[in-house]
């Protein structure tokens, strides 16, 4: 990682985890932070923990996927931390990137699908880290209570990934149509 960027934690980061594969982008006065998936864990519980850094504040954990998008060439998937030292007002993003092994239409448990779960550092990820568990099938090892939290128990596919149809694959097609009596 160069530290060309003007965010005071970038030299921070480069100073106490030199042995990380980091890069750092910034736009639009947003710094974010790439790491590798194995170096997540640590870098998050680095930036909370550590006193000059102090992000204390876990603001969103979301994910994109980048499935034919031109320029990525480094994962399908994006996974994201936003975080905010609530004493400075300062805010960074930490991404990793990942890249399934196999065809992700359907359900599989794929393995390149799977981080350490954040939930330890910050309880409050643990809806989050459901969230993107259950739009896009990326799974948090050592999260306390991964399953959906958006869709029923045995939806058959992760709704947010491109490759899932717009119009989906039928299945409200299987659901009845309760009408109230008093209606």
């Amino acid at each position: 990682m160069h530290p060309t960027h003007n965010h005071p934690t970038i030299y921070r980061i480069k100073e106490c985890l030199s042995d990380m594969n980091l890069k750092a982008t910034e736009f639009r006065n947003d710094t974010t932070v790439i790491a590798e998936p194995k170096d997540i864990h640590t870098l998050l519980r680095f930036l909370r923990d550590d006193p000059e850094c102090n992000y204390d504040l876990l603001i969103d954990v979301t994910a994109i996927d980048y499935l034919n998008y031109p320029s990525s060439t480094i994962g399908r998937f994006a996974v994201i931390w936003i975080l905010a030292n609530t004493e400075t007002s300062s805010r960074i993003q930490v991404k990793t990137f990942l890249n399934p092994s196999m065809d992700t239409s359907g359900i599989e448990d794929d393995p390149a699908l799977h981080l350490e779960s954040s939930t330890d550092i910050w309880p409050g990820a643990e809806w989050r880290e459901r969230e993107v568990f259950d739009m896009f099938g990326i799974r948090f090892d050592g999260h306390p209570d991964l399953r959906r939290i958006l869709m029923w128990k045995k939806f058959p596919a992760h709704p947010l990934r491109k490759d899932y149809p717009l119009q989906g694959r039928g299945e409200r097609i299987n659901l009845a149509i309760v009408e109230r009596e008093d209606s």
